[in-house]
């Protein structure tokens, strides 16, 4: 009978992975990875979830890691696939997401014939990979995959890539392979906690990423800290996730724009690390340093981001004698019937946020005001874009979604970076995904026209051109109809709220394109 087949390579990684707790695998597989397919088919052990490019595939298993906490496996086809997939891995990279890549490769007797989609896989996947290997057995295969596994969940996460030649996955011999060992957190120095709370004082910044934000207790106890010694605490511009609104400690971060970020920085002469690393500007610019802190300012790590920041907050509040400190933020006003803009879409996302919700921003520079405006808005998960490859929002909300069906989750989603991504819309539409997507329709790539004139650029109509959505205008309504997705176009704030709200307390995926 079939099923007493001796296990194959391909057999004995889906075994394994499901033993050792994956339950997703997010796929664009190819021929090369047709033993895959076979192989979860026949033990329907893990959830697939199609992706009609292999970028959705990368940003969905990133965004449900950063909910799940634990990885999903995507599966991905040669080096071409790989490359596609690239952009959210690097996002994935940045924010310290758990993922484990099983990218396919040619059969091993077939690689030196250099057939049309052969190409160095190990190669390509570097650049967006912790952890890179190429599969050489069966045998080991499922081995191999417990590694992958467990580089993905050491600390901090990381991004693993296991290259598998399509022989090693149909031949017989597989193996399973126990569960790697649970990640181990570097330990705490007693005194870099002694070091860190000799340094706090009104000229002392706090920079706090991670874990930490993914923790309420932690922040509340970091703006104990803050408010017994007289530092500040702030985040990151970009983080993996932080759990925030009514009843929690709410946190600033440091500014996109550079001159923002340096008057922010400006005032403080010492810096405390926790779960970061010091703040760096996303780009280079004239007369503008690269390192953000002020030049001479002294900084230590209490924890890095191998370790146990929340733990770390701990130890420091106990050693200056600080109370857990939460916030009292209020929503802001609901808005009055009107124009959409920059400044009244955030009231209205702030109005419309129901409890429990998972935020996922790449609203880009039409959602500059949502984070502060939301402070007071229900409790609530927030996610966005880490590492400035546009075209992660779309999938991130499919992967939360999956991770957390039982929360809806609010895409806060630019339009030029929604068009990397918008396949993502017929997965949300196929896996019935509890998503509300809010386009924020500028018909621009507006942050490309202020990094623009941050160079000293006078711009003429060709470089317009190139950072205008016109000639012809998207219709985000029509594409999500498309896809299944169904939407409506909206022109008015207080009319927006309430489109909003009525999605989000609807099950499965809806469109709101809000014109600016």
């Amino acid at each position: 009978m079939k099923d007493q087949a001796p296990m194959n390579g391909a057999e004995s990684v889906v075994r394994s992975l499901h033993g050792a707790g994956v339950r997703v695998c997010f796929a664009n597989p190819g021929t090369s990875e047709m033993q895959f397919v076979d192989a979860l088919d026949r033990t329907g052990l893990l959830r697939c979830v199609l992706g009609l490019f292999e970028g959705v595939v990368t940003g969905a298993a990133d965004g449900y890691a950063r909910m799940a906490d634990v990885p999903a496996v995507t599966l991905l086809h040669l080096a071409p696939g790989l490359a596609n997939a690239g952009a959210n891995m690097h996002n994935a990279r940045k924010a310290r997401s758990p993922m484990v890549n099983l990218v396919g490769d040619h059969a091993v007797r077939h690689r030196d014939y250099d057939a049309p989609l052969t190409a160095d896989v190990a190669g390509a996947a570097a650049p967006f990979s912790d952890w890179v290997k190429t599969a050489t057995s069966p045998e080991s295969f499922a081995a191999d995959a417990m590694e992958a596994l467990g580089a993905a969940m050491s600390r901090p996460n990381k991004v693993a890539t296991l290259i598998a030649p399509a022989d090693i996955g149909w031949d017989a011999g597989g193996q399973i392979a126990p569960p790697p060992a649970a990640p181990e957190f570097a330990p705490l120095e007693e005194a870099a906690v002694e070091r860190a709370a000799g340094m706090l004082g009104p000229d002392t910044v706090i920079l706090v990423s991670g874990r930490v934000l993914e923790t309420p207790e932690a922040v509340a106890q970091l703006q104990g800290i803050a408010a017994q010694t007289g530092a500040k605490a702030l985040a990151p511009t970009s983080n993996r996730r932080f759990d925030r609104g009514a009843g929690r400690a709410g946190i600033a971060r440091v500014p996109y724009p550079i001159n923002m970020a340096l008057d922010t920085l400006k005032p403080f002469r010492r810096a405390v690390l926790i779960e970061t690393v010091e703040p760096v500007a996303f780009f280079a610019y004239p007369d503008r340093p690269s390192l953000l802190l002020p030049a001479g300012c002294e900084v230590a790590t209490l924890t890095g981001r191998d370790g146990d920041g929340p733990a770390a907050v701990a130890a420091l509040a106990e050693r200056v004698g600080a109370q857990a400190n939460r916030s009292h933020a209020s929503l802001p006003p609901a808005p009055q019937a009107g124009a959409i803009t920059p400044e009244t879409i955030a009231t209205a996302i702030a109005n419309a946020l129901p409890e429990n919700a998972i935020v996922v921003d790449e609203s880009v520079s039409g959602g500059r005001d949502v984070w502060r405006q939301t402070e007071g808005a229900p409790p609530h998960s927030w996610i966005s874009l880490t590492g400035g490859a546009i075209g992660d929002g779309i999938p991130l909300a499919l992967g939360a979604a999956i991770a957390c069906p039982e929360r809806p989750v609010l895409a806060l989603q630019a339009d030029g970076s929604a068009m990397y991504t918008i396949q993502g819309l017929w997965s949300q539409a196929r896996e019935g995904a509890n998503v509300t997507t809010v386009v924020f329709a500028n018909r621009s790539y507006e942050i490309l026209k202020i990094e623009l004139f941050a160079v000293g650029a006078n711009p003429g109509r060709s470089a317009l051109d190139m950072l205008d959505l016109d000639r012809p205008a998207l219709d985000f309504v029509a594409i999500a109809k498309g896809m299944g997705v169904p939407g409506r176009r909206v022109e008015d704030v207080a009319e927006l709220q309430r489109a909003i709200a009525d999605a989000m307390a609807e099950p499965g995926p809806f469109l709101v394109e809000a014109a600016m």
